[in-house]
């Protein structure tokens, strides 16, 4: 019977531990709109995009440009137009508007896309970058979403060191 006792005092310290040990949480908070904005392969995937995207961007603003010169154009001459012509030029301007808001359009929904895959790869290397941390450091738990958090909880600038580091 003496080894039984044992047992239970020896499991009854080891609780005592365990509820000690558990006042004693590790608590980190990493902001992850900093990290997709300040780390490297963030910026990289921003800089991939604009690339990417930047000669569809630039042709769009230079339809949108023209579509502008022609309305005002329109404008300015309606006066002096017989009416089959500027009916004529108003169609032509509905059509081509509609041509540009289609195109305006499907750039957004390709570059959402796009920008969805590019953030999903950088969040994916970030969560691995947070789980390291949280392996190595023994923390107990790493919160993204918070109200509050003081900057004795905040690890966002050694997740960003660590993506920047390429680890």
């Amino acid at each position: 019977m003496g080894g039984l006792k044992s047992l239970v005092f020896a499991a009854a310290l080891a609780a005592a531990g365990a509820s000690a040990q558990a006042q004693e949480l590790k608590i980190g908070y990493v902001n992850s709109e900093r990290v997709l904005r300040e780390a490297t392969p963030a910026k990289a995937a921003q800089s991939k995009l604009e690339a990417e995207f930047g000669k569809r961007e630039k042709e769009l603003a230079d339809m949108a440009t023209r579509l502008k010169a022609a309305s005002d154009k329109l404008d300015k001459d309606a006066p002096t137009l017989s009416e089959a012509e500027r009916t004529r030029r108003q169609r032509d301007l509905v059509e081509q508007d509609r041509d540009f808001q289609r195109r305006r359009r499907e750039f957004q929904e390709d570059l959402n896309q796009r920008k969805n895959e590019e953030l999903a790869s950088v969040v994916e290397r970030a969560n691995k970058v947070i789980k390291q941390i949280f392996d190595q450091e023994k923390y107990d738990l790493i919160l993204q979403e918070v109200v509050f958090a003081s900057g004795r909880v905040d690890i966002t600038k050694k997740v960003i060191d660590a993506l920047n580091a390429g680890k």
